[in-house]
């Protein structure tokens, strides 16, 4: 909780028992990058060597009868066991405060956590956990907060404990509950045999700086009887990426509905990808739903009747059903859509359970057509017809924008329409690659309340389709993921079908890798090319290289401004271009690089002269390097004897 002291607000733990407050344990590390801004409220405390006495409010001294409490760093010592608190990111911290506590003899600690989820991100957390404790040897209870905490970010639970290295309890990562509780018995007498088994730490803990500490009277043990065996290590949990997409981003979405009192979604599908891979998500929502009423969960049933609207004495007892009750799907085509596209639309629908409409809208594109020739006394036409580019663009426009009005409208009338009470949120369906290239029209069908998969990239949501279509039993979803991807807005042609790859210049795959090598490496224009040379030695030239670069950079400094526009996605990626709290950056660049793009021809120049940076014969191993100064560096073992 926040805690004032000396006016100074710290971000804390309060320790209680028996109706007193034990102590206050102020943070001493905040979290202040990536989706966290923790300095906006808090401080951090940077007093190690004292506890000091802080007076309690006079409310809670009145209730609880005790004036004031023990706030500052260090541990309690009960007269059987000592514990001691970290949180949050301080299990992440290269010198995290376990590690003098340890040493000063702490044999517990807590660790109240608010990790988000995020793709392939939990074995580092359960890493980071399980090495806590086999360093420095102990047990360390992590629990963690669960649910949408009313932002971008899912909290995914997963409490745990860990003893001497070993996991001997994990919760569920994924889990419509509020609340989720594991235990555990431990033998605190490992621990010390675990400590004293490695001199090094004996060592250490012999000239220890002397961490303070509060004496609590009472005992949390138990003597050993007869019957009590401490619980044994588990395998550790981990889903499949394909997994987390289904059930992360679901849960999100429940938690999203049922707190905002919205009666449901729609959804404009248009029998692509990513449309069809949310719609996936909300049916796998549906079904999460049904299990944990099957499995007496008595909160998600009551959030079921309400949400559904459901009469007295009916039971939710199908996903089919409920999913007809609070999604809606529109398939809103135009003379340039395929009859592919709408029966594949039509086809997940049913086997998802939505209400599912049918609408064209070419009769409100020619209505907007019509009007701009009346006032311009010109008609733009597509380019496979003689267009130009802005004309082609702007045809493009008039359609996708049109949905987005059209999605707002139906979500807010068609309860109305079904005699429902509320309104329907609109679910938003570009991907992270989309969103980083700007390969989507400001203000269309991108544009939403919300949307759960704005951070996931298309391959991997690709894989998530393949993987549904079986687990899920969305078996329509296996024709959509081998489908090209396209976005239907020009006319198809004997000799010519929009494609997205072709209409961005880069396939998803590579989008990937620039949006990794952008944000996680920290890479601009030069240092990418750099970095892609070794990646791509012997499949590209540097020139060839050069070329891709700059036009990805030329294409992310054009399109950056639709970033301050984007819906709020649910965040599953760590190279997710959203500019409201995850990657702040100017939305207003160069677009011609002039300093970088120079640089770079000079790089492509100087290598040129240089025969090892001739493109291999197909075949050669290919090799890979991170970073631009390029070093050698070399790790190795080797025979005692033989010299190294």
């Amino acid at each position: 909780m926040p805690v004032i002291f000396n006016s100074v607000r710290y971000n804390c733990q309060v320790f209680c028992m028996n109706r007193k407050i034990i102590m206050i344990r102020p943070k001493m590390s905040l979290a202040n990058d990536g989706n966290y801004r923790e300095f906006r409220w808090f401080s951090a405390w940077t007093f190690k060597d004292e506890i000091v006495e802080f007076q309690l409010p006079i409310e809670v001294s009145e209730a609880i009868s005790q004036d004031t409490v023990p706030f500052g760093y260090g541990y309690m010592r009960f007269l059987d066991v000592s514990l001691a608190a970290e949180t949050c990111e301080e299990l992440f911290t290269a010198n995290a405060p376990r590690i003098d506590l340890a040493l000063n003899g702490v044999e517990v600690f807590m660790n109240a956590s608010g990790s988000h989820h995020q793709l392939r991100k939990l074995n580092l957390r359960i890493d980071s956990i399980r090495n806590a404790t086999q360093t420095c040897g102990g047990v360390y209870m992590y629990a963690n907060q669960q649910g949408c905490d009313g932002g971008r970010l899912y909290y995914d639970g997963c409490c745990c404990i860990a003893v001497n290295g070993d996991l001997v309890a994990q919760g569920s990562q994924f889990s419509l509950k509020d609340v989720e509780v594991m235990d555990a018995l431990v033998d605190l007498d490992a621990v010390s045999s675990y400590r004293a088994s490695v001199s090094s730490f004996r060592e250490q803990a012999s000239h220890r700086t002397n961490v303070p500490f509060v004496k609590v009277p009472y005992k949390l043990c138990q003597s050993f009887r007869n019957g009590m065996v401490p619980t044994s290590p588990v395998q550790v949990m981990y889903h499949c990426p394909e997994e987390e997409i289904a059930f992360g981003p679901s849960c999100w979405l429940w938690d999203y509905l049922r707190r905002s009192q919205a009666a449901g979604f729609l959804l404009p599908l248009s029998g692509g990808a990513d449309s069809s891979s949310v719609a996936a998500i909300v049916g796998c929502m549906c079904q999460l739903v049904i299990k944990d009423i099957e499995k007496g969960d008595e909160q998600v049933k009551a959030d079921a009747l309400r949400i559904g609207q459901y009469k007295d004495g009916e039971i939710p007892t199908d996903s089919r059903e409920l999913a007809k009750r609070l999604f809606y799907t529109v398939y809103m085509g135009t003379e340039n859509s395929s009859e592919d596209t709408r029966s594949r639309a039509k086809r997940l629908a049913e086997e998802i359970g939505s209400f599912h409409l049918n609408v064209p809208i070419d009769s409100v594109v020619s209505a907007f057509l019509s009007l701009f020739e009346t006032l311009t006394g010109k008609r733009p036409r597509y380019k496979v017809d003689g267009g130009s580019n802005a004309e082609n663009l702007g045809l493009q426009n008039i359609q996708a924008r049109i949905r987005m009005v059209l999605a707002f409208m139906m979500a807010s009338l068609m309860p109305w329409v079904h005699n429902k009470s509320g309104f329907y949120l609109v679910l938003g369906s570009s991907n992270v690659d989309e969103g980083l290239r700007g390969y989507l029209t400001k203000y269309d069908c991108s544009s939403a309340d919300i949307n759960p998969i704005g951070s996931v990239s298309k391959q991997d949501l690709r894989a998530f389709l393949r993987w549904a279509a079986i687990h899920l039993k969305y078996s329509s979803l296996a024709e959509v993921e081998s489908a090209p991807p396209t976005a239907e807005l020009e006319p198809i042609r004997a000799n010519y079908n929009q494609l997205d790859e072709v209409d961005m210049g880069m396939t998803y795959e590579e989008l990937s890798v620039y949006g990794r090598l952008r944000k996680i490496f920290r890479c601009g224009p030069v240092s990418m090319f750099q970095n892609l040379c070794h990646s791509w030695c012997g499949r590209l030239s540097p020139s060839e290289v050069a070329d891709k670069v700059k036009h990805f950079f030329k294409y992310y400094a054009i399109n950056r401004h639709k970033m301050t526009v984007l819906t709020p996605s649910y965040h599953a990626e760590s190279y997710s271009p959203e500019d409201n709290r995850f990657d702040l950056r100017q939305f207003l660049y160069n677009t011609r690089w002039p300093y970088q793009f120079r640089k770079i021809n000079e790089l492509v120049q100087e290598m040129g002269k240089d025969s090892k940076w001739d493109t291999p014969a197909e075949g050669q191993l290919q090799t890979s390097v991170q970073g631009s100064g390029m070093g050698v560096v070399a790790a190795g073992s080797a025979n005692p004897s033989a010299g190294f």
